[in-house]
């Protein structure tokens, strides 16, 4: 195993809302994502939605309230609840899933899963 620099693996590519794995922990996908505009409704009924802010300014809308992160500041969306992550500028992202957990909470309308080497 070599060190990860995030900074590199995002300059790797350009388009949004498009999680790229970097590494594996305890059957999880640590993924880097660029993100910019609105993300649809949506919720896991399984998993807990894991979001650290590398670099922007994120909201995460809840039905019932807002969430707003900035750099270094993270928010585990419960499993079972709606949100819809919002950036008016990009942002760049650290997410940590279960492997094979579909980003929009529905395997059929899921980005597809790619892999960083």
């Amino acid at each position: 195993m070599e060190k990860i620099n995030l900074s590199e693996k995002l300059a790797l590519f350009s388009d949004h809302w498009a999680p790229r794995t970097v590494t594996q922990f305890n059957d999880c996908d640590v993924m880097v994502v660029k993100v910019k505009g609105e993300f649809v409704w949506h919720h896991h009924d399984d998993t807990d939605d894991f979001f650290l802010v590398l670099q922007g300014q994120l909201t995460i809308r809840m039905r019932d309230r807002e969430v707003h992160l900035g750099p270094g500041e993270l928010f585990v969306v419960p499993k079972g609840v709606e949100h819809q992550p919002f950036a008016e500028e990009e942002v760049h992202l650290l997410l940590i899933e279960p492997t094979g957990t579909p980003n929009t909470g529905d395997a059929r309308t899921a980005a597809p899963r790619r892999t960083l080497s």
